[in-house]
């Protein structure tokens, strides 16, 4: 029951310091998201046309409400979790008897609801630009959880890492960002040459924005099966390492 309490007193903190801060956390991407649509969707997709059965507008609106989740989902963590370590807030947390596996849950937690309220955001803000139906609500569902509790995992080992402030802001300007627009968000691989073809099947991010494409609108380039169980082996390897960090006190303990 203590640990229940834990995790919940965690959660809770979580959500009111993002919602608390809603001016930099909530209408910074539903803006930015916005201009994606109207430059990129309306602006340049009439002379895209379609791509398959669907207009630009619907093939891109899937990959940027996962680009939206997994951003903030990991900025989420990382920002919090240093501001802990930065403020020794987390020892408050370290000398009571809250477990480490509830520790990471909490903060998890906290940077997957904000992944998903943006994802919500921007899904409304998609739904006044074009219309979209779900094709598949399972893989939708599952996709979604499992790509923002794994870049929540992520932002959390930077935190762990990271010695300044710089420095959770190096992985998402120099890894995430370029990774996100060559995960395609933006294309279909059919529209690429060979080369960018198969080195683009090396992005994972490429294997989250198809699976949740998938969901839906129906259309997929990559196998769903083998999408779902990359993002559950990568999840259960980053909380193998996470846990273990937090064991050897990494970061946290001098």
């Amino acid at each position: 029951m203590n640990q229940w309490i834990a995790l919940q007193t965690i959660v809770k903190r979580e959500i009111t310091r993002f919602m608390r801060i809603g001016l930099q956390t909530l209408l910074p991407p539903a803006i930015t998201m916005t201009l994606y649509f109207i430059i990129f969707g309306n602006l340049i997709g009439k002379q895209i046309g379609m791509i398959g059965d669907y207009t630009y507008m619907q093939f891109i609106a899937p990959g940027l409400v996962m680009m939206s989740v997994l951003n903030n989902s990991y900025s989420n963590t990382v920002s919090s979790f240093f501001s802990s370590r930065f403020q020794r807030s987390i020892e408050e947390i370290l000398v009571s008897p809250t477990r480490d596996e509830v520790i990471l849950a909490g903060y998890i937690t906290g940077g997957v609801c904000r992944g998903l309220l943006v994802g919500a955001i921007v899904t409304c803000i998609a739904l006044l630009f074009t219309h979209l139906t779900i094709h598949h609500i399972f893989i939708t569902f599952i996709t979604v959880i499992l790509a923002a509790v794994l870049f929540a995992l992520a932002g959390f080992t930077n935190a762990l890492f990271a010695t300044k402030f710089d420095d959770i802001s190096i992985i998402p300007t120099f890894i995430i960002t370029p990774l996100s627009y060559f995960g395609g968000v933006f294309y279909s691989l059919d529209m690429l040459p060979p080369f960018w073809h198969t080195m683009s099947q090396f992005n994972p991010i490429l294997y989250m924005v198809n699976a949740f494409r998938y969901g839906i609108l129906g259309v997929s380039d990559i196998s769903i099966g083998f999408a779902i169980s990359s993002l559950l082996i990568f999840i259960a390897l980053l909380t193998t390492l996470n846990l273990w960090l937090l064991k050897r006190g990494k970061g946290i303990r001098t």
